[in-house]
């Protein structure tokens, strides 16, 4: 290769390395991100916009729209939305727009653009004219409610504290007076819900125009003391309004809808008022996972029963069908919307359980929502009517509201309150709940009566237990004998000679194996019915006892914040004293009768069941009130002590004694003994047959 091949050859790298940088950096500018060029489009075209004024056709459509929907003022027509002003007189369109700072901008200015120092003062004037001109074209009648500053009025008495905003005209916080917060970071009185997280209203639809209550800013009337009016004065004697009484010691709230002379502006053939009603619910109590457990959306059909969406779970439900009241129900409260008339359906009611890793699980238990319709008649002044309960979740009160509120209709406010099954709740209504009012009315701390309580309980009991221990008695006495019997008819061929020969042996001792099991399963619905009652008794929320603060809620002895594997999985994030004590009382009652009866130990496997069941109860009630861990403590105890009493009243010497003096006298089987014996021998009939053809 000669030097001219090699310089050839240079040459034609330079250029083509030249052309690869010119095109390079022509690529380079040619794709430059298409945002910057959209942004410098866009920064022109808002200059273009901030520079616009107001054209021909929107002055003309304003003078239109306050000729139709403003208000007559001498010979001026004057229509007022959000701080805009506009006036029409001889055919002549003025107005004013109040800006941040009192600044004034006359409507004339917006007509022809604006100096570049003013464009973003009047870009800002421009829109606040055109959305109250399309304020106006949304409300009509009602637009001049639309806007301004919301004013709120109290309403109070000894037990409740209401905040009414006159934007929505509605209630938008509720305090109870007499019960606090115990939810942790929170003092003071508890609020059940407020502007926030809180919002119903009533809906009118036209054929053209949607009117939501919500929307608009009502004028508060002070009535008296204890009534106020928020109101929507259109003037000429034509108003709308939503009035709200509070009586005097009461947390019931009455609710009216009212209007006169609407036909002016709602049409006559508008014959339903749609309802609104959102709440956020939030957290009141210290123990979060019965406060999720129990609380929810509850409803009542018209003339029917009591139905709730799920309380675990995401649920909703729609019907056709007529509702008497909707209630949101926490685990010791509830606000509920009782009808004079009924609910027309439901379309739908929801509830969405905050999820737990959401920063809002700490604050709230659900979302909810409540949606339906009415009955509306222009001409009637008073179209909907409630009773709106606020208040703590409490038999006795909940109850009183049948006489006082609905005399033909039995409104079962008191199935807000999980008082367990039909044969459970009966005990509960019936016995538990008179006794424990009883008790109440002394004036005495609550742990002294749970305490009053499950002694009574134990003497009504006393006579079942009594026979239980009797039979137990007599069992031990028959041990040898029986286990004489097993020794014999060892193995399952001998399995039906060998309880012959055992309930041959029952039948001369006068023993029955099942009756001590019978006064124990008759004393269980009652444990059960205790096991309802206690976690919803609002009287134990907030009350102390020992070391317990709040007998409602779990009686934290250890706390820990930690995320530790297992641990927290069985536990949660503490542990409750009371739940230990009764736990280590039960094992101590399992020992007791495990030694009492002999033939236990015989079954190695039952042994260690019935070592096992306290501590799973250990488990299962750690998250329980303090309350119900008490209850089961004492009445171990209780337990225990009648045990030692039984056995020293009881002496098995003498049971011996009376057993084998029965042995000697002819005795009449037992119309049970008679029948199990029967079904013996046709069981021994049967396999003799098998055995036959067998062979």
């Amino acid at each position: 290769m000669d030097k001219n091949t090699i310089l050839g050859l240079l040459l034609m790298g330079v250029v083509i390395f030249g052309f690869s940088m010119l095109n390079s950096g022509d690529d380079d500018q040619s794709n430059q991100p298409t945002t910057e060029k959209t942004e410098k489009a866009d920064a022109k075209q808002a200059t273009t916009d901030i520079a616009d004024s107001l054209n021909a056709n929107e002055l003309a459509r304003i003078k239109t729209i306050v000729r139709q929907y403003g208000k007559q003022d001498g010979d001026k027509m004057v229509l007022t939305n959000d701080n805009v002003s506009f006036t029409v007189a001889s055919d002549s369109l003025t107005g004013s727009v109040m800006m941040d700072g009192n600044m004034t901008v006359a409507l004339s200015d917006l007509q022809h653009a604006p100096s570049a120092d003013n464009r973003l003062l009047y870009n800002a004037a421009m829109k606040k004219v055109r959305d109250a001109a399309e304020n106006v074209a949304k409300y009509s009648d009602f637009v001049q409610f639309v806007g301004g500053g919301n004013k709120t009025v109290k309403l109070e008495n000894e037990l409740l504290t209401l905040d009414l905003s006159s934007k929505g005209g509605q209630i938008a916080k509720a305090t109870l007076k007499k019960y606090n917060a115990f939810q942790h970071g929170k003092d003071g009185n508890c609020v059940l819900f407020d502007s926030k997280h809180n919002s119903y209203g009533f809906a009118i639809n036209t054929d053209t125009h949607r009117f939501d209550t919500k929307e608009f800013n009502f004028t508060p009337v002070q009535e008296n003391d204890s009534t106020v009016l928020m109101k929507l004065d259109f003037g000429k004697g034509v108003y709308f309004g939503i009035r709200y009484t509070l009586p005097k010691n009461s947390y019931l709230v009455r609710m009216e809808v009212v209007q006169q002379n609407m036909a002016a502006v709602i049409s006559s053939n508008v014959s339903t008022m749609d309802f609104e009603w959102n709440q956020k619910m939030m957290r009141h109590e210290k123990g979060q996972t019965f406060e999720e457990r129990n609380s929810g959306v509850f409803y009542k059909f018209s003339g029917d029963n009591v139905e709730n969406l799920s309380e675990t779970s995401n649920d909703e439900e729609k019907t056709n069908n007529h509702l008497k009241w909707v209630a949101f129900k926490y685990q010791f409260f509830s606000c509920v919307l009782i009808a004079d008339q009924h609910f027309i359906g439901a379309a739908p009611m929801k509830s969405a359980v905050i999820d737990k890793n959401s920063e809002e699980h700490n604050d709230f238990l659900k979302d909810v929502s409540f949606n339906s319709s009415l009955e509306y008649n222009v001409n009637n002044p008073k179209p909907a009517a409630f009773n709106f309960f606020l208040g703590p979740n409490e038999y006795k009160l909940l109850s009183s509201f049948d006489d006082k509120i609905s005399p033909d209709e039995d409104l079962e406010l008191t199935r807000l309150i999980p008082l367990g099954w039909s044969m459970f709740r009966w005990i509960n209504t019936c016995i538990i709940i008179p006794i424990f009012n009883f008790l109440g009315t002394m004036n005495l701390n609550y742990g002294i009566i749970i305490l009053l309580l499950t002694i009574f309980i134990k003497l009504v009991l006393f006579p079942l237990t009594y026979k239980s221990f009797s039979s137990q008695a007599k069992m031990r006495v028959l041990a040898p004998d029986i286990k004489e019997i097993n020794d014999k008819y060892p193995g399952n061929e001998n399995a039906m000679k060998r309880q012959q020969k055992m309930m041959e042996l029952y039948n001369r001792a006068g023993a029955n194996p099942m009756s001590g099991c019978l006064p124990m399963i008759l004393q269980l619905p009652v444990y059960v019915a205790m096991f309802s009652f206690l976690p919803s008794c609002i009287e134990l929320r907030g009350e102390s006892f020992l070391w317990a603060s709040d007998l409602s809620a779990p009686d934290m002895i250890l706390e820990w914040d930690a995320n530790i594997p297992v641990i927290n999985w069985i536990f949660g994030h503490h542990l409750s004293l009371f739940c230990l004590l009764m736990t280590g009382v039960n094992i101590i009652y399992t020992y007791l009768n495990m030694q009492a009866n002999p033939s236990n130990n015989q079954m190695p496997g039952m042994k260690w069941m019935m070592y096992l069941m306290p501590v799973m109860f250990l488990v299962f009630f750690n998250d329980y009130g303090a309350g119900l861990s008490y209850y089961y403590f004492i009445s171990l105890l209780i337990t225990i002590a009648q045990t030692y009493a039984f056995r020293f009243i009881i002496k098995e010497d003498k049971v011996r004694a009376k057993m084998a003096e029965n042995a000697k006298k002819p005795r009449k089987k037992s119309g049970f003994m008679a029948r199990l014996e029967a079904a013996q021998k046709r069981q021994e009939a049967m396999l003799r047959e098998q055995q036959k053809r067998k062979k």
